[in-house]
């Protein structure tokens, strides 16, 4: 008679971080872009830079592609206002003070109750390289 995990239906291993980093890899370039701006980022918290950092963006990423779309045109802005801000683009994915329904892009990828963590492991590190990409800081 099962007396352990009596509410779990089933286990499904998660992939280690070393495989995710090695199958969808931070280039040498997009390390520099992240570094850059983390260095801008520092020089104005420090007050040694005088724009504002201004951080803009969903309450959480559901949609990776809707997201990118919405980082593309962010980044017009970022440039655009570049002079005065510092545009980080706020990229979450979880709903943090969601106790039912779903609990974000990571847990349950395709919103339909799969819960394919290791797929929303990848759509988000695939995310948030594109937006290294970009030259779109995120947070």
């Amino acid at each position: 008679m099962k007396t352990r995990d009596l509410h779990v239906e089933s286990n499904r291993p998660l992939v280690p971080p070393a495989i995710l980093l090695e199958e969808l890899l931070l280039t040498e370039p997009g390390s520099q872009v992240i570094a850059r701006t983390r260095e801008e980022i520092i020089r104005i918290l420090k007050g040694d830079d005088d724009r504002l950092i201004a951080v803009v963006g969903p309450c959480s990423v559901h949609d990776p592609a809707a997201a990118l779309d919405y980082a593309r045109r962010l980044q017009e802005q970022a440039v655009a206002f570049a002079a005065d801000l510092r545009i980080v683009m706020r990229v979450y994915f979880e709903k943090p003070r969601t106790t039912v329904g779903w609990k974000g892009l990571i847990n349950d990828p395709y919103l339909d109750g799969s819960f394919k963590v290791n797929e929303g492991l990848r759509l988000a590190r695939r995310l948030l390289l594109d937006l290294v990409g970009l030259e779109l800081p995120s947070g």
